[in-house]
């Protein structure tokens, strides 16, 4: 089952695709590739774990994008490159914080792309940080039946670079967030500007 995921998601818009049409995984796990093929679930980590895992088959380096957060709530993507710019695949329950289009010159420029869909009531990105999964850890995280917590552990131990953003910009955004929430509390927020973007 394994060998026919990887065979049919060839390129990054069908990783994408297929982690978006997996139910997202509420349960406090951090499964690897073959988990969450078997249970068919992810959260962030492990759908970025499922992509590096998938895309890796494919020549691609498995290295994984932290961002991270002032409420401490990071989000973990697969990072990934297409003539020499930048996209990542993820999974998220905020549709903003999916992934995104080789369309970036930097790893920067990528983490800017969701600086606004971040913001919620605690959410800011703060920083960020790049590993390749090789390096990070010595535990199997493709085909490991464990959870591998070392994972998490890892991306927090290591250094991040700082993100410093408007903090004028950021309260208008969350305000307006704030604002629509109050008003349409179970529809998603509208992200316009950012969606042409988005994997």
């Amino acid at each position: 089952m394994e060998l026919a995921v990887i065979r049919r998601h060839r390129t990054p818009a069908q990783v994408q695709s297929y982690l978006r049409s997996l139910p997202y995984n509420w349960r406090n796990t951090l499964r690897t590739f073959r988990n969450v093929v078997k249970h068919g679930e992810a959260n962030c980590i492990e759908a970025a774990l499922a992509a590096a895992a998938i895309m890796e088959q494919h020549g691609h380096p498995p290295l994984l994008l932290d961002l991270e957060s002032v409420d401490l709530l990071d989000h973990v993507l697969f990072l990934y490159q297409v003539r020499g710019r930048w996209g990542s695949i993820g999974k998220s329950r905020d549709a903003g914080l999916h992934g995104r289009k080789p369309v970036f010159r930097s790893v920067r420029d990528l983490v800017l792309s969701y600086v606004e869909p971040y913001v919620d009531t605690t959410g800011r990105i703060c920083g960020y940080g790049v590993a390749d999964l090789n390096d990070l850890i010595k535990a199997d995280w493709r085909l490991s039946e464990r959870n591998l917590w070392s994972i998490e552990k890892a991306l927090i131990d290591r250094p991040r670079k700082k993100l410093r953003t408007s903090d004028a910009r950021y309260r208008a955004m969350r305000q307006r967030f704030l604002d629509f929430k109050k008003q349409y509390p179970d529809r998603p927020y509208p992200y316009k500007d950012s969606r042409r973007v988005w994997l």
